[in-house]
């Protein structure tokens, strides 16, 4: 391990269950829902694990397509997860969905572009990959075309 590459985030306790997150010069409210005893002044925890990962794929993808020289006009994600239903309720599986929209766009080179973001630059994937499985889809201007399923080892 290398300790130059740490990364820390502080976590200030605002009050009841909402604490005010600080990463790098970013503020996150996080609390939790009023039936748990929140008062809903931000997202719970367990939500910001999804959007980890979608802007750590979506960041890969979108720079790999820029270098591919393949121009979308729309790019959006959306991430799915499963829960346990025992506590500590956890992820077991993570479902990407990559959704563009655009001119004649290459499949394959759509394919390519996730699977380099999946497979070796994603550090929030091959982290949660230890723990569960993440499967991933495509589609293109409303049409589905399936992904490869990456399982936890």
């Amino acid at each position: 391990m290398n300790e130059d590459n740490k990364l820390s985030i502080t976590a200030d306790w605002l009050e009841g269950l909402s604490f005010a997150a600080t990463v790098g010069e970013h503020k996150i409210i996080m609390d939790s829902v009023p039936e748990a005893g929140g008062k809903a002044l931000g997202p719970p925890p367990k939500p910001l694990m999804l959007v980890a990962l979608a802007g750590c794929t979506g960041m890969d993808v979108i720079s790999l397509l820029g270098k591919m020289r393949i121009k979308v006009e729309n790019f959006r994600l959306t991430v799915e997860g499963n829960l346990t239903s025992d506590h500590p309720r956890q992820f077991y599986k993570m479902h990407v969905i990559y959704e563009f929209t655009g001119n004649n766009l290459p499949l394959e080179k759509l394919k390519e572009a996730i699977e380099l973001s999946q497979e070796k630059y994603c550090g929030v994937s091959a982290t949660y990959k230890k723990a569960l499985e993440i499967t991933w889809e495509i589609k293109i201007d409303g049409s589905t075309w399936p992904g490869q399923e990456e399982k936890a080892k």
